[in-house]
Formats: structure tokens, C-alpha cells, sequence
């Protein structure tokens, strides 16, 4: 059964698309304006060095494990009352970040933030999904991708303007202020629509998926603290391993399995996660990491830094669409792959230039980083949505959400780790036991912080340790972004019929991954 509300017809149509896009500008800003505000929300909420990693990564965490959850209760229950529940509940947690006493109550509402950011993404999507017909669907999600590329974009420079007006309490009023146009488009324009074979959540799957994201994340944050092989960090990696066996075991046995593993069977399906997790490490982790350099190391203003970052993101404002356009006469796997590797390429050239380089040197290697990104993710949305019947697209956009959002997180706190592990060995010797604990200061961009475990450190070297580190983690993403665009070239570019077919042949797929 089909609910249908609102304006028929192609301007409703339009109605629904500046809704969805709204929303999505809104999610960039969550986490690149507490970026460019990290030194700020460090000297007036306080807090220690993992309290502050928590600022990005709580959000993520409950973003990206809930986001599977979020696109199965969008099926079930309506897609436009999961946008619109979504989208109040982001908003009314953001506008209660700006108001925060301590940074645990900041966390706290982070993890609440993402809860209603998953429900709003999975459920807008999901609905646009439905309003756009195949040949039109894959246009319509590049214009969401720009709209990501406009939050990217001008996120930073309107954080930075904002933080030194106003403080750093007013950057979410921003993301308040997009939620509630988005909210009010939706109520008047979106269309109910749901799974009629849709069969519920799949609570025992969400749960342990979530756990064990949780468990994940947290033992890699708490690495650079307490070591690498510290039994409190081994334990929660060993429980994040366990429920992750607990969640495989629970969907291969469950009716409606929140995540149906047999699609994995299918090269384009495995193709589509792959891209999905490829602009964690080529793209996403940069956007945290360069304005904590940018203004905390490098001693930039919140302004400066944003118009460095406005480089990397503003090819993401065109592109996007005009890799649409670019589909009817390249494959998608072409495009992809092609993109991916000029974000290498771009990540490579960035490594040459150490900290206190001129600000305009890295300008060339930034752009070439968000214009080779900026291809794939024009495609990804619509490409995750064109693997699966369009009813079930929550479920889609659910698990090529999930991939995409915790594979950001993870990533985020994977480079995290590395960054002060790569720090604390270039501080070597210079000091002794406290490297670690000064390395993990340096990460949040906390100079100052960092030179007063050890006084007798000067700045230079300890700028000179966080560039090295810098240098390094750098040459790494660049060759797992190399070789992620080898992989989905290879993929996606497979069996692009397999699974489409499949739908139209029920007998080729278990009942619980495609309805007619």
C-alpha cells in the first residue's frame, strides 16, 4: 500500500528535492564547524585530549550505526515521518549544543544529534528515492551530493565568521536554522510512502551492530592514551570483534535481517560499499584534521582557516552534478575510479609541503584533492539506491549509508590514533615518557598545552614532530585511496545487471533481500 500526500505534479516534486537537499547541507556543517571550532570549544568547555575527540566522534558514532536502523524503520513505518521526526530531533539537539556548560554534556548531546541526523538522512533519501523515476533518480541525488558540496564548502569560512562574532555556541543556530526550512518544505510537500512487505526493525541486529561500532571506536580512540596493547584497549577491541560475529550470526538467521549479506554475492553491490567507504580516507578525515592544523598549529584565525578549507571543498559545489551529466557518455566505474585517483594524487602533493609552508602552496594540491573526490561523490547516492527495487530503498540508502558514515568515523579515529602514534615516534627521545601524552595534545591542536608537559621542549620542535606526523599519515592515505580506485574500478565496473536482474527473478535472491 502507497500513502500519498502532498503536491502532485513536478513542482512538488521540486518542493521535495530542496527539502532533501536542505537537510543534507545541514549534515556537513555538524561536523566541519565544530572542527574549525575544536581550539575555541577546547578553551571554554575544557576537557582532556579524548573528551575532545569525542566532540567529532560521538556524532559520528551514533550517525553512522544507527543509519541501517533509521533506513529499515523508514520502509516500515513512512519515509516522511521518519524525515520530519529526524529533522526535529536534529535540530531541537542542536540548538541545545549551543547552550552546553561542559563538554560532557556536549558529547552527550553530539551522540543525540546523530541519532536524529540517521533518521532524517535515511528517511529523506529513502523519499527521494521514490519521487524520481530510474533515468531521473541518479540526477536528483548529484544535486543532493552539490547540496553536501555547498555545506563543505562555505561550512568552514561561515563557521570561522561566525565563531569570531559571535562565539562558538552561534554555529549551530546555522544548522537550526537549515533543519527547520527543510522540516517545513517536507510536512507540506513530501509524499508518505512505505514498504508494503516491509516486515519491522530487526532490533537484535541494530542493537549488536551498534555495540560493536560503539566498542570499536572508543578502543580506538583510547589507543594513544593508554597504548597500543593496554588491556583495557584489547578488551574493548575484543568485544567490538564479538558483536560483530553476534551481528553476522543474528542476520543470517533472522526473517527480515536488517543487513541482507546475501547481496555481498554481487560485484556491483560490493562495488557500491567500496566507493562508498573510498572519501573517508581520500576526503572526509581531512576536514577535521587540516582546520585543527590550519588554526591550531599553524596559528591561523577561524576565518583563515576556513578560506584554506573552502579550496578543498568548493569543487564539490559543481562537480557533483556534472558527473551526473558525465553518465551518459563514461560508465559510472570510469568516472569513480578515475576520480579517486586524482585525490591521490592530490593527497601525495599535499605531503610535500611541511607545516609553516605558504598557505597558497597548498592551495593546488587542496583543489586537486576536492575536485578528484568531488566525481564519485556526484554518483554514490544514486548509485546505492539503483542496486536494489526502489522499494526497498530505506534499506539501500541504509546500508551504503552505514558504509559510508562508520566508515568515516572509524577512519576518523583510525588516523586520529595514527597521527599521535606517528608524532610520539618523531618525538623520540626528545621526551622520553611523556611523548605520548604530548603527542595527543598536539593532535587536537593544543600547542601550548602540548609545551607545558615539558617546558624545556621548544615550539619548533614540537611543530617539526607534528609536520613529520603529518607528512607521513599523508603518504598513507595516499596509497589506500590509490588502491581503493583500482578496487571499485574493478567492481563496479562488474555485472552491472546482476542485481537489478535478480530483482526481477525472485528465485535468484532469498525473499528477505528484494520484494516485487
Amino acid at each position: 500500500m502507497r500513502e500519498e500526500i502532498g503536491c502532485e505534479g513536478g513542482a512538488g516534486r521540486l518542493f521535495v528535492l530542496v527539502a532533501v537537499c536542505c537537510a543534507a547541507a545541514a549534515m556537513p556543517l555538524t561536523f566541519t564547524g565544530p572542527a574549525v571550532a575544536l581550539p575555541a570549544i577546547s578553551r571554554s568547555l575544557g576537557g582532556s585530549p579524548l573528551a575532545l575527540n569525542w566532540v567529532i566522534n560521538a556524532f559520528m558514532l551514533t550517525f553512522g550505526s544507527t543509519l541501517m536502523a533509521a533506513g529499515a524503520l523508514a520502509d516500515t513505518y513512512g519515509r516522511k515521518r521518519m524525515f520530519l521526526g529526524g529533522l526535529a530531533a536534529f535540530g531541537l539537539f542542536s540548538f541545545g549544543l549551543a547552550f552546553a556548560g561542559d563538554i560532557v554534556w556536549f558529547d552527550s548531546l553530539r551522540a543525540l544529534q546523530g541519532l536524529g541526523a540517521a533518521a532524517a538522512f535515511s528517511g529523506g533519501m529513502a523519499s527521494l528515492a521514490q519521487e524520481f523515476e530510474e533515468g531521473e533518480r541518479l540526477r536528483a541525488f548529484s544535486i543532493v551530493g552539490a547540496s553536501f558540496g555547498v555545506g563543505l564548502a562555505f561550512g568552514p569560512i561561515a563557521s570561522g565568521l561566525v565563531v569570531e562574532a559571535f562565539g562558538w555556541p552561534a554555529i549551530f543556530l546555522l544548522v537550526v536554522a537549515l533543519a527547520g526550512f527543510a522540516l517545513v518544505l517536507g510536512a507540506i510537500f513530501l509524499k508518505e510512502t512505505r514498504d508494503p512487505n516491509a516486515g519491522g526493525l530487526d532490533w537484535k541486529g541494530a542493537a549488536t551492530f551498534t555495540l560493536a561500532l560503539a566498542f570499536l571506536t572508543f578502543g580506538i580512540l583510547q589507543m594513544p592514551e593508554a597504548g597500543w596493547s593496554d588491556p583495557f584497549v584489547l578488551a574493548m577491541l575484543s568485544a567490538a570483534a564479538a558483536f560483530f560475529f553476534i551481528f553476522y550470526r543474528i542476520e543470517r538467521s533472522v526473517a527480515r535481517p536488517m543487513l541482507d549479506l546475501s547481496l555481498f554475492r554481487y560485484p556491483r553491490f560490493v562495488g557500491v560499499q567500496l566507493l562508498a567507504a573510498a572519501p573517508a580516507y581520500a576526503f572526509v578525515v581531512l576536514l577535521i584534521l587540516l582546520p585543527v592544523r590550519f588554526i591550531g598549529i599553524e596559528g591561523m584565525s577561524e576565518i583563515e582557516g576556513g578560506w584554506m578549507m573552502i579550496a578543498l571543498s568548493a569543487p564539490l559545489l559543481v562537480l557533483p552534478i556534472a558527473a551526473g551529466l558525465l553518465t551518459r557518455w563514461f560508465a559510472p566505474a570510469a568516472i569513480c575510479g578515475t576520480g579517486l585517483l586524482v585525490s591521490a594524487a592530490g593527497l601525495a602533493w599535499l605531503g610535500q609541503f611541511p607545516v609553516g609552508a605558504d598557505p597558497m602552496l597548498l592551495v593546488a594540491p587542496l583543489l586537486t584533492i576536492g575536485i578528484g573526490i568531488s566525481l564519485p561523490w556526484g554518483l554514490m547516492d544514486g548509485l546505492a539506491v539503483s542496486v536494489v527495487p526502489k522499494e526497498r530503498a530505506g534499506m539501500a540508502t541504509g546500508i551504503f549509508s552505514t558504509t559510508r558514515v562508520a566508515g568515516e568515523g572509524v577512519a576518523l579515529a583510525v588516523v586520529t590514533a595514527l597521527l599521535s602514534a606517528f608524532a610520539q615516534m618523531s618525538l623520540g627521545s626528545v621526551a622520553g615518557v611523556h611523548a605520548a601524552d604530548i603527542a595527543q595534545r598536539l593532535v587536537t591542536g593544543n600547542v601550548a598545552a602540548a609545551g607545558s608537559v615539558v617546558p624545556s621542549i621548544e615550539r619548533g620542535v614540537l611543530l617539526q614532530a607534528y609536520g613529520d606526523a603529518f607528512g607521513a599519515l599523508l603518504w598513507l592515505l595516499t596509497a589506500i585511496t590509490a588502491a581503493t580506485a583500482v578496487i571499485v574500478f574493478l567492481y563496479l565496473g562488474k555485472g552491472a545487471d546482476v542485481v537489478e536482474s535478480a530483482a526481477e527473478d525472485p528465485d535468484l535472491l532469498p525473499s528477505t533481500a528484494m520484494d516485487p
